[in-house]
């Protein structure tokens, strides 16, 4: 993964911290449903090994690290080789401790999903003769 340091830059947001090295901003598309939220970001010849993805103070923060390994190869030369990296603020409204993801053909779909408290629910309407 890419490295920390103390120094870090502001995005008009929050810090970033700087990275060495060449470091991409991956594509995300994000969708809510009534349950949750679905990310999905595009990390071409990242290996899910090679994959980290974080919860921490309020954001999520998504790393990825292209290897050497063949399909990464491949990509290196439809690419520039470099390092994926990503921060998303999320809501409080979303369950932490359930937060899932796979990759799969170098997509990364995130599951947050929302709590129980804040997620809509049908309500019985009675009636009275």
């Amino acid at each position: 993964m890419a490295e920390k340091t103390k120094q870090s830059v502001s995005n008009g947001n929050s810090a970033e911290p700087i990275r060495n090295g060449r470091t991409l901003t991956p594509r995300v598309d994000i969708f809510e449903t009534d349950r949750e939220l679905l990310m999905y970001a595009d990390l071409p010849g990242v290996a899910p090994g090679d994959v980290d993805l974080r919860y921490e103070d309020g954001e999520l923060v998504l790393q990825g690290k292209v290897s050497g390994a063949p399909v990464a190869q491949a990509v290196a030369r439809e690419f520039e080789p470099g390092n994926f990296y990503r921060v998303f603020r999320v809501h409080d409204t979303i369950d932490a401790g359930k937060i899932e993801a796979e990759l799969k053909c170098g997509v990364l779909t995130v599951h947050l999903p929302k709590e129980e408290k804040h997620q809509p629910r049908q309500v019985t309407v009675k009636s009275q003769a």
